[in-house]
């Protein structure tokens, strides 16, 4: 059997039929409008979704508004909580198969990539179960003999969790399961590219048995979808990630009630690379870091800064790696790069390009969209651009697709200046064998996560989000807990030692 005749055997034989998830029961759109996804590198439909407008959206926020305020799961104890999130990590392990076929049709990215996301992310919920067991706040047993005071974490309420195209499960568990350890109730607006595992989730939600209304899903669009989950004052908090500019008119929307925003936005994230690095680790990192997931990363490593001694020889390696890479057909387990995720983003990939040879800068390699056998969809080579300079939109704004942009510099000063002159503070890195080089580069640079000597290294423990535009916010961590909390300050008088304030 030929590769085409195996991956047409492996597509679904017709397409996953999404439905809103309102108050525990699945259900489509008053209206019966529904939209389609067409796999951006099979060219076939995947999936067709009920679409939402107004009618839904209410529902499934007063679904949550409802079991929040009930306190079905609110007020039950935390390890209660923690025990429905552990059955759900071991139903996300036993559904890796089924959802990471349909997450590589929708998305386009490679299949062994979105086995390991999905597998991955069950550590994520098994990570939140520890926090809900051991949420804790603070007391104050010094203010004298007739005062005790203690801080109390809350659940703060209902949750719009919004969330894109290019990790669709995984941003889903950095937020879902610490919102939920938190005790809140939660409304989810998938993409609109890549609504399928959400879905599935909800499928996975209800057979661990969480109560009906505490998560809700509903599909469709930014408007009238996720304009009302930012917007609506039964929702107390709004999350979401995604491009910079709807994090800013989220941000506004949701500032008409001051609800809570937590956001995790772009990035333009430099590695920058002096001459006692290890030049092939270096190169190795730097390949993985523009190339992974097509380049469609908050975290691509999409601009590299690079000391003038060495810039020639590290671009050469970098080069050479990247005509190795894989890429080509996302069924394929081999294959490391897939698809880009629509027609109208290769086109943008693609001007970004230009627009930076138009400028003066030159491509070393690839630059353009390029076509796989028996594949109709959508392909952009590896590219990697020389000659760039710090004015260059190439070099400022979030190409999100394979194409790296070098830099160089000559001093530690000028590599710091160029790493935070942007707008984005996402993420960083540096190579030096030098460890007091590493630290002062890490101490200055102006972004949420700074990397030494290895690139894009993440786990539940430690914390992610940006600086600048980058967002708001952190999720990970015990502080991506602390995101869904409030704070309450319970003062009490011991014995009745209060003078009074009226005189006799």
């Amino acid at each position: 059997m030929t590769m085409t005749a195996a991956v047409e055997a492996a597509l679904p034989k017709a397409p996953f039929e999404g439905r809103h998830l309102i108050d525990g029961i699945w259900r489509g759109s008053d209206n019966g409008e529904s939209f389609d996804r067409t796999s951006p590198s099979h060219g076939i439909l995947v999936s067709r979704s009920a679409r939402a407008g107004r009618a839904e959206t209410e529902a499934a926020i007063g679904a949550a508004r409802k079991a929040f305020d009930d306190g079905r799961w609110s007020r039950i104890s935390g390890k209660e909580r923690a025990t429905l999130l552990l059955k759900v990590a071991d139903l996300i392990e036993a559904n890796v198969e089924r959802m990471a076929l349909l997450e590589t049709l929708e998305s386009g990215k490679p299949i062994s990539q979105a086995r390991g996301e999905i597998s991955g992310a069950a550590d994520l919920w098994r990570y939140a179960a520890s926090l809900a067991r051991t949420m804790h706040g603070d007391s104050h047993n010094s203010l004298g003999e007739d005062m005790l005071a203690m801080v109390l974490k809350e659940p703060i309420g209902v949750v719009s969790i919004i969330t894109p195209w290019n990790f669709p499960f995984w941003i889903l568990s950095q937020k879902l399961p610490f919102a939920l350890a938190a005790g809140c109730t939660c409304v989810i607006k998938p993409s609109e590219m890549t609504p399928s595992t959400t879905v599935i989730l909800g499928e996975l939600l209800l057979q661990a048995g969480l109560p009906v209304g505490v998560v809700n899903i509903v599909l469709g669009f930014g408007q009238p979808v996720g304009a009302l989950m930012a917007e609506h004052p039964d929702v107390d908090m709004v999350s979401f990630t995604g491009s910079t500019a709807v994090g800013k008119a989220i941000a506004a929307a949701a500032s008409v009630t001051l609800k809570k925003v937590a956001l995790e936005l772009g990035g333009k994230n430099p590695q920058v690379v002096f001459p006692d690095a290890d030049l092939e680790s270096a190169a190795d990192a730097i390949t993985f870091g523009v190339y992974f997931n097509a380049g469609e990363c908050c975290n691509s490593g999409s601009r590299i800064i690079v000391h003038e001694d060495i810039a020639d020889t590290l671009v050469e390696k970098v080069v050479a790696l990247s005509k190795k890479v894989a890429f080509g057909d996302p069924l394929n387990p081999e294959t490391q790069v897939g698809a880009i995720i629509s027609q109208a983003h290769q086109e943008k990939i693609a001007g970004y390009v230009k627009d930076a040879l138009a400028a003066g800068a030159r491509v070393k390699l690839g630059g353009a969209p390029v076509s796989h056998p028996g594949l109709p969809g959508r392909f952009f080579a590896p590219t990697v651009v020389t000659g760039v300079t710090a004015d260059m939109a190439i070099a400022r704004e979030e190409v999100f697709g394979p194409v790296l942009s070098v830099l160089t510099f000559r001093t530690l000063e000028e590599a710091i200046a160029l790493t935070n002159d942007a707008a984005y503070g996402l993420s960083a890195g540096v190579w030096s064998e030098n460890v007091h080089t590493c630290l002062a580069f890490a101490r200055r640079a102006e972004a949420g996560t700074v990397w030494t000597n290895t690139w894009m290294d993440g786990f539940p423990e430690v914390a992610f989000g940006g600086y600048k535009q980058s967002g708001q916010g952190r999720e990970n961590g015990h502080y991506g807990l602390e995101e869904f909390l409030e704070i309450k300050s319970v003062v009490m008088r011991v014995g009745r030692t209060r003078s009074n304030w009226v005189r006799a």
